[in-house]
């Protein structure tokens, strides 16, 4: 470990002096690449760099309690600053672990979110808002930016389905865990006897893909028009703005009606379209690779039950690493980051064990 982190600090070294270089910035794009490269290296330099500060102070310390001139007291204080030098370099050693395991080519990407009423009828449609709200809710307290793709509504104020696109450093890589099926439990307000109803709602996650993750081959699409349905005034009947794409190959069919222009919808269907189809070239490959399969926290399993909504004991409970939040309100104002991160802890901790076992 300790040879490819000299390794990784003296590229670190490289590379700020290659961006520093007239003749390299001349260059935009190259130079914006190594600019990333430097950038991602950084976190593992800084954290190499306290890891040697601390073995510095070991071998200071040691070589002043070995003086003879060094009296009791001060051979005291010695004594405490290694011990305290000896505990930080074990948590450096478990941090520098984590910061070396391979990082998810996907994790600096924008995310498509897409949410699907399930089991449950209208109050399926009502609980696709309310997560579509918290997610908008993450996306704010984040500095993020989202826009919808996609959006189709049921009169309760409910959400049939609805795509849309959050924009921000490191999206992917917090939201990746959120695909899965989503149960809430609670009394419709519809509901006289006060009842408890159960109800599914299915989010979909997917890194957005560029033309060059993926490309599509225009002779497989079949693209057609048709009049936008729903809110929008006389708009809706006369203008043929909304469009559908099929991806005649793999059948995957994706609409867009959110914008009044015919090109601004192809765009964003094609958005969409992209990063779906780059997600199941993703999957096949994440299948291919079984051992890696396992190891991840439910990144992409779209059937797999991952949380329970409890509305009337207020809690949120995520079935994949057994954690429990009585905060419900909270969490559905777009508080998630205790959930997210324990979901990275673990997601990290079974990749360590794995390359502990491959080892």
């Amino acid at each position: 470990m300790f040879e490819k982190l000299s390794f990784i600090e003296q590229q670190h070294e490289e590379l700020a002096a290659k961006i520093s270089d007239p003749e390299v910035m001349a260059d935009m794009d190259n130079w914006r690449k190594l600019c990333k490269e430097h950038s991602d290296m950084t976190p593992i330099v800084e954290k190499y760099k306290e890891y040697k500060t601390n073995m510095n102070t070991i071998e200071d310390a040691k070589v002043m309690m070995d003086d003879p001139d060094t009296d009791k007291e001060f051979k005291e204080m010695l004594q405490d600053e290694i011990a305290e030098a000896k505990a930080n370099i074990e948590k450096i050693e478990e941090e520098l672990k984590i910061l070396l395991l391979p990082k998810d080519p996907n994790d600096d990407k924008n995310v498509i979110v897409e949410i699907r009423g399930g089991a449950g009828g209208d109050e399926a449609a009502l609980f696709a808002a309310d997560l579509y709200r918290m997610y908008s809710m993450y996306a704010e307290s984040k500095r993020w930016k989202t826009e919808v793709m996609n959006l189709s509504e049921i009169g309760i104020g409910g959400i049939k389905e609805v795509s849309f696109m959050i924009e921000g450093q490191g999206a992917y890589s917090r939201l990746k865990y959120e695909s899965g099926v989503h149960r809430v439990q609670r009394v419709p307000e519809t509901e006289s006897q006060g009842r408890i109803h159960t109800s599914t709602v299915t989010v979909a996650v997917l890194p957005e893909a560029e033309e060059v993750d993926f490309e599509i081959n225009p002779a497989d699409l079949q693209i057609d028009t048709y009049r936008a349905s729903g809110a929008g005034g006389q708009h809706v009947n006369k203008t043929e703005s909304a469009i559908r794409i099929t991806h005649i190959p793999t059948g995957v069919i994706v609409e867009c009606q959110d914008e009044r222009s015919q090109h601004k919808n192809k765009d964003k269907a094609m958005k969409v379209l992209r990063s779906r189809l780059y997600e199941a070239e993703l999957q096949k490959q994440q299948e291919a690779i079984a051992a890696d399969r396992k190891s991840q926290v439910g990144t992409g399993d779209r059937s797999e039950r991952i949380r329970t909504y409890n509305f009337p004991q207020g809690r949120v409970s995520d079935h994949r690493i057994g954690l429990t939040l009585y905060k419900i309100e909270a969490i559905m104002n777009g508080d998630i980051d205790e959930i997210i991160d324990a979901l990275i802890t673990t997601d990290q901790s079974e990749k360590l064990k794995l390359q502990g076992e491959n080892n």
